[in-house]
């Protein structure tokens, strides 16, 4: 069985499932049939998106968790487990950013972004892979950015482009070690540009000059990179992809 028939019954678990591509995504995969384990700091939005998807005949598992905090994340996992099993698929999604130079950047969001972007998902791959073992077919898709490769001048971005380099190498560092010990478990990459979701406006802790960076970049929309994801997932048992890299025609960096 190939395509997104393959996950049909399997659970995924979903990172920072309460907005943008991660909702978009626990939408998408129920809709396949996929039961989903949907997990966020906002509680409140898990369970009404839980609401939704079981509306639409899916099956929802909502996790509120602080990826912050490692106790919050192992207790995820056990939840999980305890609950309906060990994960078939973890996509990496939660991830935050605050613009900052590097010349003047606050150890604050330094720290948080380390905390999230780079440690919380390096434990859910670790938590994930113990839970995954003995499956003949998982995967872990770890959500980067086109900024893993680049940082544009003057954008502020310096260290929210560090963490997702960080991203990048321990996804490489993480197939790797699974490929010399021979397991079955699959990981990718999918590195999106530019995307209209709520990340912005905190990333720029103004509104205003997300929507204005949006009108410049002509971003894509959350729907684009779950079809990325759902690609990825696609791909028949002996097929897996290293990094995929795609922006919208419209981005200027």
């Amino acid at each position: 069985m190939t395509g997104m028939e393959q996950w049909k019954g399997k659970i995924c678990l979903i990172t920072g499932a309460s907005s943008g591509i991660g909702e978009e995504t626990a939408r998408r995969l129920a809709g396949h049939g996929v039961r989903v384990a949907i997990a966020a700091r906002r509680g409140e939005r898990l369970e009404t998106l839980k609401g939704e998807i079981e509306a639409q005949g899916g099956e929802a598992l909502a996790l509120t968790t602080d990826l912050r905090d490692e106790e919050s994340i192992t207790a995820m996992f056990a939840a999980l487990r305890e609950q309906w099993g060990a994960a078939d698929v973890l996509i990496n999604n939660a991830g935050l950013g605050w613009e900052g130079s590097l010349i003047e950047g606050k150890n604050a969001d330094w720290r948080e972004m380390l905390e999230v972007n780079v440690l919380a998902l390096s434990i859910c791959m670790r938590e994930a892979i113990a839970q995954m073992r003995g499956k003949p077919d998982a995967r872990i898709v770890n959500i980067a950015s086109s900024l893993a490769r680049r940082v544009p001048a003057g954008r502020g971005v310096g260290f929210y482009s560090a963490t997702k380099y960080a991203v990048r190498a321990l996804n490489d560092g993480m197939r790797d070690e699974l490929m010399i010990e021979g397991s079955p478990i699959k990981v990718s990459l999918v590195s999106p540009g530019l995307t209209a979701t709520g990340f912005h406006a905190s990333f720029y802790r103004d509104a205003e000059r997300a929507q204005d960076a949006y009108r410049k970049s002509q971003p894509m929309q959350p729907s684009d990179v779950t079809d990325a994801i759902c690609f990825v997932l696609s791909a028949p048992p002996h097929i897996v992809f290293d990094d995929l890299i795609f922006r919208s025609m419209g981005q200027v960096y």
